[in-house]
């Protein structure tokens, strides 16, 4: 395995340690079935197949575990594109004791990687056919400990990854307001305290709210759980005003791949949707092993 501080293809150390921890989560003191089945030098080759129509996400992370243990590998798909059943993936060989003990956590990534991709790429095409320039954006309701790869798949599937963390930008919420008092007194507060390199989005209810954050100087207003329709009309009121091109206008909150199109026409720049992340079908892939 490799020393901490070395680095695999171009994934952050950060995301290398973690894929360290996952597979001392899975394989603890040693894989007990292969350690008393398999002789310790038997040599192997495994296949990584898809079983079902993906879009294909996860294979950087699959060939850095790979380079983690010492597994050679050969890539046959590249990530973004769809692959279908039957089809290779990655192709690995080393020790069959080591192919063995990484397969599930292999497995367990390309699968969930490859499921909010596909999620994505069908919501994105969705949202583009009524409206060709709106982002889709993730939200932050991601698995603790995997938003890294949730994420990275959203950008796989052509979505937006939004917020990384509570530190990327100022997101102006509903109980934010709450404390502060006002929509306006909280952006205010905001644009004082943060560097001018900092966008603040301000999260709103109604179209009174909307306005207050404009005119308080907002870079983005995201109308939270508005129906399509009542999008379209606070996109109407701010055209009329001439406020519209003073902000960026995202809508969230129950977007879904039902009503994706709804929302794509009703004005709005992004749209951004928790169900990339959290209400997606996992792709089904396999690992087929030979020994020598």
């Amino acid at each position: 395995m490799l020393e901490e501080n070395d680095t695999v293809n171009d994934l952050p150390s950060a995301v290398i340690e973690t894929l360290k921890e996952y597979l001392k989560e899975d394989i603890r003191t040693g894989d007990l079935t292969s350690n008393v089945t398999v002789p310790d030098d038997a040599i192997g080759s495994a296949t990584v197949y898809a079983k079902s129509k993906a879009v294909l996400a996860g294979v950087k992370e699959l060939t850095a575990i790979a380079e983690l243990t010492g597994l050679d590998y050969e890539v046959f798909a590249f990530e973004g594109n769809w692959v279908g059943p039957q089809e290779p993936i990655v192709g690995l060989r080393g020790l069959a004791r080591t192919l063995l003990g990484v397969e599930r956590v292999c497995l367990n990534i390309i699968q969930r990687m490859s499921g909010i991709a596909t999620k994505t790429y069908r919501m994105v095409q969705a949202a583009r056919e009524m409206n060709p320039n709106v982002r889709v954006a993730a939200t932050r309701k991601t698995t603790p400990g995997f938003r890294y790869f949730e994420k990275r798949a959203v950008q796989v599937g052509g979505g937006d990854p939004h917020r990384y963390a509570l530190d990327d930008m100022v997101l102006i919420k509903n109980n934010h307001i709450a404390v502060v008092g006002g929509a306006g007194d909280a952006v205010k507060a905001a644009r004082e305290g943060v560097s001018f390199s900092k966008k603040i989005s301000c999260e709103v209810r109604t179209l009174q709210e909307a306005i207050e954050a404009i005119e308080a100087g907002a870079d983005i207003v995201l109308l939270d759980n508005f129906t399509a329709q009542d999008v379209g009309g606070v996109h109407e009121v701010l055209t009329q005003r001439e406020m519209r091109h003073k902000v960026l206008l995202e809508a969230s909150g129950g977007i879904n791949e039902d009503n994706i199109k709804d929302y794509a026409q009703s004005g709005v720049d992004i749209i951004s949707s928790g169900a990339l992340t959290h209400s997606y079908d996992s792709a089904d892939f396999n690992m087929l092993l030979s020994f020598t």
